[in-house]
């Protein structure tokens, strides 16, 4: 398993429409994700999941893959939510 914290940099936070650009990501991908924060553990192909944290502007959690591809996957979810998810 790899894993690396990030910091949501967009000023809306990880609403519905960045939440599923990261979804989406993550489905491409045959491993294992999750999203940690606060002590919470969450399946990051789960767009319910993802919108349950309410994760804002600035919050940070940590990206786990765990798998096939887990490198790549982590490499490209990183820069997405560096991107601040595209907006």
């Amino acid at each position: 398993m790899i894993r690396q914290k990030v910091k949501i940099i967009n000023e809306t936070g990880l609403h519905a429409r960045p939440a599923t650009k990261f979804v989406q990501e993550c489905m491409a991908y045959e491993c294992e994700i999750s999203i940690n924060v606060g002590g919470k553990r969450v399946n990051a192909k789960s767009l319910l999941s993802i919108m349950g944290l309410g994760l804002k502007h600035d919050a940070e959690f940590t990206i786990c893959v765990e798998g096939k591809q887990e490198e790549e996957a982590l490499s490209t979810l990183v820069t997405l939510v560096e991107s601040g998810f595209g907006e």
